[in-house]
């Protein structure tokens, strides 16, 4: 299934002018969900790639089937601590941090550091090497949003608290696009800033400290537990299959014009997180009941990008609708992987 969501990759890849063969390629964080994607995808495209990853949530089993190709190494580092590398880069991709709200309490000096020494580290390499630098930012940069802003543009400053429960991922975030900016003011670099939102599919973790809200959900249907829904459930998000995602990401990180850019990568359809629910109950054929949780603080109501900057700048708009991509997930899920 990963292999055929690879390919089709490769294939919109190549039908767009993106191709990164014999590119040297650094990723940082790319033994994680999506930095395994972002790996596989332009190690399949014949890329020469560094990964570079402490396997603090990121797992080697997400690289296994890489490890024996001759244009990928792994090395097993923490980028917030300085690291010498031989050789020379053209792309520098900084996607190390822990992602999860249900880490946010129990890493969160971890996180501050991967966003702000790590991606100083990240910037020095690349810097070094001449390299064209891509980071990978967040929807979380924006916090809860005026109304009046949903769908939300780039040009949003965000509505985030400095002190809460989410601040060590927030900021943190905020801080490495300030990072970004400033080598590239001071040094002209070539850098890239993208903001995800919430990306779904194969190799995510679930459980209470790595389940994102996808992922749980399934885990609880598939074993008839009880469905956790946060809140009264009307909260919502905007759901990418990791396909959409790494193809978006990776004509980002390829198209001339988009230097110097920040770019939302996600889907515009906004779903409540209820409806979620009851849609994965649906696809699994599971009986398990909706039970709700106590809001946690900060949780943004609202969440939708406008990605008319995507379509217009890198000719991109996700593909996978919800229900095509939760049951490729689902069947990941079933499989056991």
């Amino acid at each position: 299934m990963i292999s055929e969501d690879i390919q089709a990759v490769c294939g919109e890849l190549k039908k767009a002018g993106v191709d990164f063969e014999d590119k040297k390629v650094l990723i940082t964080g790319g033994a994680g969900f999506l930095g395994s994607w972002i790996s596989q995808a332009v190690v399949e495209q014949g890329a020469l790639v560094t990964c570079i990853d402490n396997l603090s949530s990121g797992q080697e089993s997400n690289i296994e089937e890489l490890k024996d190709r001759e244009n990928f190494t792994f090395i097993q580092h923490d980028i917030s601590k300085p690291i010498y590398l031989e050789g020379d880069y053209d792309l520098v991709m900084h996607l190390a941090s822990r992602a999860s709200p249900f880490e946010f309490d129990k890493f969160p000096i971890q996180i501050l550091k991967a966003n702000t020494l790590g991606i100083w580290v990240a910037l020095g390499i690349a810097k070094k090497h001449k390299a064209r630098f891509l980071y990978t930012s967040t929807s979380e940069i924006y916090g809860d949003p005026d109304p009046k802003y949903i769908p939300t543009p780039e040009s949003y400053n965000g509505n985030v608290n400095p002190v809460g429960p989410r601040s060590c991922y927030d900021e943190s975030k905020r801080a490495g696009e300030a990072f970004v900016k400033a080598y590239e003011l001071q040094h002209g670099m070539d850098t890239r800033i993208v903001r995800i939102f919430n990306t779904y599919g194969p190799k995510m973790r679930a459980g209470d400290v790595y389940g994102r809200v996808v992922p749980r959900f399934i885990e609880q249907a598939l074993n008839g537990k009880p469905i956790t829904v946060f809140g009264d459930g009307t909260q919502t998000r905007s759901f990418t299959y990791v396909r959409d995602q790494v193809e978006g990401i990776l004509r980002l990180a390829w198209v001339e014009e988009a230097m110097g850019e920040v770019v939302n990568i996600g889907s515009n359809v906004e779903t409540k997180v209820i409806e979620l629910a009851k849609i994965i109950i649906q696809l699994t054929n599971s009986e398990s009941e909706i039970v709700f949780h106590p809001l946690p603080k900060d949780d943004p109501r609202r969440r939708c990008p406008d990605i008319t900057k995507a379509k217009n700048l890198l000719n991109w708009r996700p593909q996978v609708s919800l229900e095509e991509g939760l049951r490729k997930t689902i069947e990941w899920f079933e499989a056991g992987q």
